[in-house]
């Protein structure tokens, strides 16, 4: 990679992806849970300044207001040249009238439907990365990728991205097809407890990660908690106002850098490619004007002082409450362990023909209290907390490491 594409303001999509802007726009706040947002208006006025501004990547998903999110966005950009901008498009969400949501769904028929009414929507022939939001346990990895990479062959599809995924399901994934990106949450004020993906993976698959929602934690950076969704447990109750007291840590930071919150968690989350590779920080903004002060966060470069300070002021174990409410985290491949239910050991069929187990997460907790029974090449445990049995898969259960051998026999 050249010197500028190095530089503050740039970063490149996977190994030999596109050459974007470090921010990117995230979108989903313009929408409601069931459709329009507050303001379509100011909204389409704020994807545009974005655009006029430099920033060249939109992230959208097909379940954001019902799919509202990318006609908006489609409205916002008439007129524009469809080669000034890169547009991140994530599915697999499934929701009933209601906006209630009732699971994923990544199998190849129903993930290539889902980019019909897309590309309807968007008002265009492709989208440029195309990712599940989550993954279904019901469907291998292997099976969404190639179906995906399917759909790049025929030039709908320009890249393939991840969505909370592990360095195993990021392997997995990258040998069915290269992946050019994946995302997860990241910021400074709430940081994850864990790490999910290690530096190894990334330079093994050529995917970087592409931090997103960074200041989706704006309950935290100043903002109040008027409207804060109610499956984000850290922005409400006695974990807000503990997680406010952990990020007021950061305010002498940022004020010594002439920054504000939000501007300081951007920095952060884009030093982070030091050792992930190039981050892109996916930014949410409400109004034109906040462009540009998110776009300014380019030009704030953080000593190895400042983020030894930010790691000490706001270290993982620090945070209060989980990301997502319980059943949200249940649906977190980076977060939560792939486990087989030994109740009746259901299989579901696959594109060969041949029966495979089907997997689905334990949402219940940690099961590393438990005692494994070894079995086959599967692992046999009780939750101390709900007293059900599970099969484990090693190699995604991060009681053995993340990393060991991944489930390939039969149960016995």
């Amino acid at each position: 990679m050249s010197d500028d594409t190095r530089s503050a303001r740039f970063r490149r999509l996977g190994t030999a992806g596109p050459v974007v802007a470090a921010v990117a726009l995230g979108c989903s706040s313009m929408s409601g849970l069931t459709g329009a947002g507050a303001d379509d208006e100011l909204a389409a006025g704020t994807i545009r300044a974005a655009v006029d501004q430099g920033v060249d990547l939109i992230d959208t998903a097909d379940f954001y207001g019902l799919g509202h999110n990318e006609s908006l966005i489609a409205r916002a950009l008439t007129g524009v040249p469809r080669d000034r901008y890169l547009l991140s498009d994530k599915f697999s969400g499934l929701r009933d009238p209601s906006s209630a949501f009732l699971g994923t769904d990544c199998r190849p028929t129903t993930l290539k439907t889902f980019l019909a009414y897309s590309l309807q929507r968007l008002r265009t022939d492709h989208v440029d990365v195309y990712r599940p939001a989550r993954l279904d346990p019901a469907v291998p990895i292997e099976e969404t990728v190639g179906a995906i990479a399917e759909l790049v062959q025929a030039g709908y599809v320009r890249g393939i991205g991840l969505s909370e995924v592990s360095a195993q399901t990021i392997r997995r994934a990258h040998a069915v097809r290269s992946v050019t990106s994946r995302s997860s949450t990241h910021c400074s004020a709430a940081r994850r407890k864990t790490r999910s993906s290690p530096p190894a993976a990334n330079s093994e698959s050529g995917s970087p990660p592409t931090g997103c929602s960074v200041t989706g934690c704006s309950g935290l950076l100043g903002a109040d908690d008027t409207g804060a969704p109610p499956h984000l447990p850290r922005l409400h109750g006695d974990n807000r106002r503990a997680n406010l007291a952990v990020a007021g840590r950061l305010q002498p930071i940022a004020a010594r850098s002439g920054a504000s919150l939000a501007q300081l968690a951007i920095a952060w989350v884009l030093a982070q490619g030091a050792a992930d590779g190039d981050v892109v920080a996916v930014v949410g903004a409400g109004r034109p004007e906040r462009i540009t002060d998110i776009l300014a966060a380019t030009d704030l470069e953080l000593s190895e002082t400042d983020l030894a300070d930010i790691e000490q002021a706001v270290p993982r174990s620090a945070v209060a409450g989980d990301r997502y409410a319980p059943s949200l985290m249940a649906m977190l491949d980076s977060d939560q362990s792939a486990v087989l239910t030994g109740q009746g050991r259901p299989t579901s069929r696959s594109a060969s023909g041949q029966d495979r187990p089907k997997l689905r997460h334990c949402s219940v907790g940690s099961c590393s209290g438990g005692c494994p029974e070894v079995r086959g090449t599967s692992v046999a445990v009780r939750c101390r907390s709900s007293g059900l049995d599970f099969f484990i898969v090693p190699g995604r259960c991060d009681s053995f490491g993340g990393d060991a051998l991944e489930f390939g026999g039969e149960f016995r």
